[in-house]
């Protein structure tokens, strides 16, 4: 770790901020919804890498929930003058609007003198922490919505094969409910129905029609047939899921993990409870990405912002933990917990397991897209979570309804 604190020294030393030996030792709070048992474990390896090679404390300010819990909360202290230390939120267009009322900690100085701009991998993580040519966030993994994850235990149970594929996930479907297991896990919160809608987007309607949608916000392509082909997909994993009575993602995830159901459309962050439950990937589960239709992974994933202070000392402990989230180190110990990919390319990561090494080669053929996240904003967003939970939840929408609304939507997104 020697390596690790040079670095943190000639970081700080660049910055508008030179930190001596004598500086003041911080209690920095740092805020996340990072609290299931693979998240819990992940974060704990940036706080036990600040606690040892700083002169810092890292104090965590765990929010429980989802990040749709947690953000409007994080904005509230930001806005409301009771700003933490440094903070989780998605890179994206979150923080945009505090970017833009000055409450955000400018690291341009630290990225530069750190040479992210080629280390992160891909650049577009890095872009989108800027803002006005100035960097705002530091990109911590790569996180993809883009997976199905299946149990070995409850299609052996069934008395079928592991499937490969959606359409073999779906032939498999009465076999798997004969069988008293639940097709597929979903827990009911909107966020879960929206990511899987987008999985399915992909894998069905293909990369070129999101990307109309999403990037072009393109309502004539929301409205064709390709698009309705995808609701009808959505609706029939509406059918496949019922009996999932879980709340949250990581509970749904357990089903799979205790053979009570077949599959669960989630992120590869899913990939931490398995590692905590004791399961090899491989042997005890099957990962498909891009629902082994369309291997793309969407490159989205999970920042720390800091906020803004006027104390020198505050601000030089902020630049020290910014700089150690993108150390070697820290990249490896955080994201092999998190089940996520590093945002750097120039990592060890031997100790991979299959899935990751699935993700891993998909990266490295440049097979990736951008997330919603950076694209849509907040309020766009929330208007088709809010549309796909409403559907999931009322089986007298059909999808022809759902497409109609959702295309209006489009049609009026910035």
């Amino acid at each position: 770790m020697d390596h690790l604190k040079k670095i943190l020294t000639a970081t700080v030393a660049a910055g508008a901020m030179s930190v001596s030996s004598t500086a003041l030792a911080v209690e920095l709070e740092v805020t996340h919804w990072w609290t299931s048992g693979g998240e819990a474990a992940a974060v704990a390896e940036f706080a036990k890498a600040f606690n040892e090679n700083t002169e810092h404390t890292w104090v965590d300010g765990a929010i429980a929930g989802s990040g749709g819990t947690a953000r409007p909360i994080i904005i509230s202290r930001i806005l409301g003058g009771d700003p933490m230390g440094a903070t989780q939120l998605n890179h994206g267009r979150q923080a945009e609007e505090l970017i833009e009322a000055g409450l955000m900690l400018d690291l341009t100085d630290v990225a530069e003198a750190e040479g992210w701009r080629d280390i992160v991998h891909p650049t577009s993580l890095l872009d989108s922490c800027t803002l006005d040519g100035r960097i705002y966030c530091v990109p911590v993994n790569i996180h993809s919505f883009q997976w199905l994850w299946l149990s070995h235990q409850a299609f052996e149970d069934a008395g079928v094969d592991v499937p490969t594929n959606w359409g073999e996930f779906v032939a498999a479907a009465p076999a798997l409910g004969e069988a008293g297991k639940v097709p597929l896990a979903m827990g009911q919160q909107g966020w879960q129905t929206s990511g899987a809608f987008g999985v399915i987007n992909v894998a069905i309607g293909g990369l070129d029609l999101w990307r109309k949608i999403n990037v072009e916000k393109d309502a004539e392509a929301a409205a064709s047939p390709a698009m309705l082909e995808v609701f009808q997909a959505f609706a029939q994993a509406r059918l496949l899921s019922q009996g999932s009575n879980v709340q949250d993602w990581n509970m749904a995830t357990n089903m799979v993990i205790t053979g009570q159901a077949g599959g669960q459309i989630m992120g590869d962050w899913a990939q931490g409870e398995f590692q905590v439950a004791g399961q090899v990937a491989g042997e005890d589960y099957s990962c498909l990405p891009g629902l082994g239709v369309n291997a793309v992974l969407d490159t989205g994933g999970d920042a720390f912002y800091f906020p803004k202070t006027d104390d020198p000392e505050i601000t030089a402990a902020q630049k020290e933990l910014a700089s150690l989230m993108l150390s070697k180190e820290a990249q490896v110990a955080f994201n092999l917990k998190k089940g996520s990919l590093p945002v750097r390319g120039d990592v060890d990561l031997d100790a991979a397991n299959d899935c990751m090494k699935k993700g891993l080669d998909i990266l490295a053929n440049g097979s990736i897209m951008p997330s919603g996240d950076m694209l849509l904003t907040p309020d766009t967003s929330s208007q088709i979570e809010d549309l796909l939970a409403e559907f999931w939840s009322d089986t007298s929408m059909t999808p022809e309804m759902a497409q109609e609304r959702y295309a209006n939507i489009i049609a009026n997104a910035d």
